[in-house]
């Protein structure tokens, strides 16, 4: 089947990088790249030459025409008067390069940065797998934008070694089973997604449990006082929610059990036993003790 791979889009002066990696490889798919790299002329042709060697040379002649117009064709109209002076497709393209890429000491310093970032990542307790990976290949992109190389082993092994501690089981058991220098990404990601899943379920199911255990006891709790008169409920309630119940230190005896106005010791009222001020029956210490009976 015959292939047509669609053509990048009209680059107009912004996101150099991303068009140019587009254009390259649109480039490659018609086998023009080769005729961008090298600004040469097919040989002059000999004598007794065969109807294909003719044919052939002919192709090589066009090439050069054919990569010029598909530059030509892929950027806007401000930015095709920048190169309509170019005599062939290598000097367009190195034209667009040193106008529209860095310059190569901003693209270090960008570079440098990117790698520091790369470094520094770290996998944050409360991410997914599937978070960080994203946060990590973000990083590289940008990188590779940039023309620099970068191995998808050196990106395993950066997520081997940044990951917390939870994940150590499951990296120890793909040492054992397999080789993890020559372990894919995207295989390495779903393995750990997998028993993130896992360990996410078990946490769902103890705590359903942890639930229905205290659903249990809240219903035997209740199920105790069914047998109860509702007053005796009531003054087993009110006792409860006394004792708990706290005010201010009492003016009189200094305690914090009652409000100052049921206080026993108040000034103001007088013992029935004794017919002293000062306290009440309950309290007082000048009832006359019981006569023993002989």
């Amino acid at each position: 089947m015959s292939f047509s791979p669609p053509p990048p889009p009209i680059f107009a002066g912004e996101n150099y990088n991303i068009w140019a990696m587009k254009m390259k490889k649109y480039l490659q798919a018609h086998d023009l790249w080769n005729v961008v790299l090298n600004d040469t002329e097919p040989p002059p042709l000999r004598a007794n030459l065969t109807i294909a060697q003719i044919r052939q040379h002919s192709e090589d002649t066009a090439k050069k025409n054919k990569a010029m117009s598909c530059l030509q064709s892929r950027v806007s109209d401000v930015i095709f008067t920048r190169i309509v002076a170019c005599d062939s497709p290598k000097q367009a393209w190195d034209k667009l390069k040193e106008e529209f890429q860095w310059l190569d000491k901003t693209r270090q310093q960008q570079l440098i940065n990117l790698r520091r970032d790369f470094e520094n990542l770290r996998m944050k307790e409360s991410e997914t797998i599937k978070q960080y990976a994203d946060r990590i290949m973000a990083t590289i992109n940008n990188i590779r934008l940039l023309g620099d190389e970068f191995s998808d082993q050196r990106v395993v092994e950066k997520v081997i070694t940044t990951l917390p501690e939870k994940y150590e089981s499951k990296i120890s058991s793909l040492e054992d089973s397999r080789d993890l220098l020559a372990i894919r990404l995207t295989e390495l990601i779903n393995a750990l997604y997998a028993q993130e899943q896992r360990r996410a379920n078990r946490m769902e199911e103890h705590s359903e449990g942890v639930f229905q255990a205290k659903s249990r006891e809240s219903s035997s709790s209740s199920s105790s006082y069914k047998g109860k008169k509702p007053w005796l409920e009531k003054k087993e309630k009110g006792k409860k929610d006394a004792a708990k119940k706290k005010f201010q230190p009492c003016a009189h005896c200094k305690k914090t059990t009652h409000l100052e106005k049921y206080c026993w010791h108040r000034p103001d009222i007088q013992c029935r036993s004794c017919k002293q001020l000062g306290h009440i029956e309950k309290v007082c210490k000048n009832k006359p003790k019981a006569q023993t009976q002989h």
